[in-house]
């Protein structure tokens, strides 16, 4: 065992056994870099990366490789899930260097970590274009030792050069107003693959920001494409092999551009995002699939990722099994037959489309819903067989545990508002629950700190919250106060919040993904941009802007615009990769638009009376599409209402009835008892 055995990270104890002999990231690398004076080589991956795994098996785990890398290097092994921040700084060097980026990432630096040279995965041979892993060994190695002066030199111009780029970009100009948004979806238009749903070719990953976008737009101005592009997308999505449809849940994204064959590993921020885009895709019209995909979408993350004792919910999912990719999802005909019968399995084998050549590898299906079967009382017989087979007979895909903050984040919005506007409240009770976790292990409230990542529910105290973990907590928190008016969910956002603007910008209004005190980098990260998830900057966006309404704070709603200032600039240029900093800019462009409900209520079952009136007013706000609309509650009568939204202050019941008062724009309309006239004034 090497050094990674004493790690947290599931992805660096995979690597634990190798003959590499790896470091952890941080200062005892560096320094033995220094000593020997040699580069480091840093690897960067993520426990569910199929290519990962495979760069592992071949030289990771190779003897002549691994004496070869021992020799030449210090060797240094990161989660990128763990510590985004040296991920984005080292993306960034990869991709000015090779016009590209992924993971596995592999990194030569000096050993004061400026990168020099940076790829990503390497073949044990030459193959592809690529040189073999060794080859490239050797090839840095005597570029160190005859021309280290030009390296040297290399090394300093880039760290430079990224650094002014990150703060050239990030501080960028253009709030998005109205017609910015307008020409965002139009450029999004242009881009949508009218025939299969989603934007651009394959590889094709699910859009859920975008989505969100599209939704908020259509609500605020009735745009008939915008709702087009988001339930052509969503049905696609979720009739395509991307999406179990045995087990529900979908998979990083589709390898085709028709969403056949996925990359299969699932992750949690992906499920949760997407969870709450088919959650307001129904809410917004009363789409039937997009109800069934909620539910599943849930009972998933529930099922495959919640993390018993703790709390909380696991990071992913793997794509292999047994060493094969995809192997616990695909079938063929004789499999069904297996499981079914021969009857049942030539029916179900239409139903998924089980072809005789395969859609997938080795004569293999990935199973998709194409349309939904006539018989639905014998469609869920065989899906249940078929999933009770595969859960008693398969190797389960690899669990990677850690608790990402960021991700739990995202969760508790999704269970929170799906819980609510489905009735389930275990749903709310999961959302719940995971913020307790969040609260009881992330959080320092001496040191006013949040970590970024827990394993059995033990804090990893090297790996310190970045900006996106800040703001998606906060955000998961508001989504949670909203639904069941506890004051200590809208009080922690409020602590979150208040680090976000005292260690995550700078004078100018910037904001940069790393707190101004955390470990100093080749450069101080700060990317405005959505990706996979939101980014730290359209996140902080969103939930600043939510508790701005909230409070009335002129300082929240004022940061929240400043970090909407890049978005502008993507708008017309690149509007999926700013999905969440758009649907933040809707919501702006609305008002948003606030709700405070007050009355008496237990927070359990309604009572009658009263109560059924307070809640029926209650779901009418949660139903409402007004983009990122804002809905403060009065507390529960069993919950310390010591600190609630200024929303709520000085807002009586009316003749000891419950009310709704609805504000836009600094501009209060007339408070009201009726249901009808509520949902008139939220339309």
């Amino acid at each position: 065992m090497n050094r990674l055995a004493d790690a947290t990270s599931p992805y660096l104890l995979q690597h634990a056994d190798n003959p590499v002999d790896w470091y952890q990231w941080g200062e005892e690398a560096f320094a033995e870099a220094r000593r020997r004076d040699v580069p480091l080589l840093i690897s960067i991956g993520y426990a569910a990366c199929h290519w990962c795994h495979v760069m592992a098996h071949e030289s990771f785990e190779d003897e002549a490789t691994a004496a070869l890398m021992n020799e030449k290097y210090v060797c240094v092994k990161v989660d990128r899930e763990e510590r985004p921040d040296v991920d984005a700084v080292y993306m960034a060097a990869t991709q000015a260097m090779t016009g590209g980026g992924g993971w596995p990432m592999t990194v030569f630096a000096t050993p004061d970590g400026k990168p020099f040279q940076a790829g990503t995965y390497y073949p044990p041979v030459a193959r592809h274009g690529l040189p073999a892993f060794q080859q490239l060994l050797v090839a840095v190695d005597r570029a160190w030792g005859d021309i280290r002066d030009d390296v040297l030199r290399a090394g300093d111009g880039l760290v430079a050069e990224l650094a002014h780029h990150a703060r050239v970009v990030a501080g960028a100009e253009g709030v998005p107003d109205p017609a910015a948004l307008g020409v965002a979806v139009g450029a999004l238009r242009r881009e949508f693959d009218g025939e299969r749903g989603g934007f651009g070719g394959a590889p094709k990953f699910p859009p859920s920001m975008t989505l969100e976008q599209l939704l908020r737009h259509h609500a605020r101005t009735g745009d008939a494409d915008a709702l087009v592009m988001v339930r052509q997308t969503c049905e696609a999505m979720a009739r395509g092999g991307m999406y179990d449809q045995l087990g529900g849940g979908f998979a990083r994204y589709s390898v085709d551009d028709a969403w056949v064959v996925p990359h299969f590993e699932k992750m949690l921020y992906d499920n949760a995002l997407l969870l709450r885009a088919y959650l307001h895709l129904w809410r917004a019209t009363g789409d039937a699939l997009a109800l069934r995909v909620v539910n599943e979408t849930a009972d998933w993350m529930l099922r495959e990722l919640w993390l018993d004792g703790a709390g909380g919910l696991a990071s992913s999912l793997d794509a292999d099994t047994d060493g094969v990719e995809g192997k616990f999802y695909a079938w063929d005909a004789d499999q069904l037959e297996a499981v079914l019968g021969e009857e049942d399995a030539a029916w179900a084998a239409t139903v998924f489309n089980v072809t005789a050549e395969g859609t997938f590898e080795h004569g293999l299906s990935v199973l998709q819903l194409l349309q939904d079967p006539d018989d639905a009382e014998r469609f869920g017989n065989v899906r249940s067989r078929l999933f009770e087979a595969r859960r008693a007979e398969r190797t389960a895909p690899g669990r990677d545990d850690k608790a990402v903050a960021a991700w739990n984040g995202l969760a508790v919005a999704a269970l929170a508002e799906a819980g609510a506007l489905t009735g389930r409240p275990e749903l709310v009770t999961a959302a719940g629950q995971t913020a307790e976790m969040l609260e009881r292990v992330h959080w320092d409230d001496k040191a006013k700190r949040l970590t970024r990542t827990s394993r059995d529910g033990v804090a990893g105290a090297q790996n310190p919250g970045v900006l996106e973990d800040y703001a998606d907590v906060a955000e998961g928190l508001l989504a949670l106060y909203a639904v069941t008016g506890e004051p200590r969910w809208f009080a922690f956002a409020g602590r979150l919040l208040d680090v976000v603007l005292d260690n995550f910008r700078d004078e100018s209004g910037l904001f940069y993904d790393t707190a101004d005190d955390a470990e100093t980098l080749i450069f101080r990260p700060a990317d405005p941009t959505d990706n996979a998830t939101p980014g730290g900057t359209s996140a902080a966006a969103g939930a600043l802007l939510t508790y701005a309404a909230l409070t009335g704070s002129g300082r929240h709603r004022e940061a929240a615009e400043q970090a909407l200032r890049f978005t502008g600039a993507l708008a017309e240029k690149a509007p999926r990769f700013a999905g969440w900093g758009l649907a933040a800019a809707e919501a702006l462009a609305d008002g948003p638009r606030e709700v405070a409900i007050v009355g008496e209520w237990s927070g359990e079952a309604a009572e009658g009376g009263d109560e059924d009136a307070f809640r029926a007013l209650h779901q009418a706000a949660l139903r409402s599409t007004a983009p990122g609309l804002v809905i403060a509650v009065t507390p529960p009568t069993e919950a310390d209402s010591a600190t609630v939204p200024e929303l709520l202050h000085d807002r009586p019941t009316i003749a000891g009835e419950p009310a709704a008062y609805v504000c836009r724009g600094f501009v209060c309309q007339t408070p009201t008892t009726d249901l009808s006239e509520l949902t008139a004034q939220l339309g």
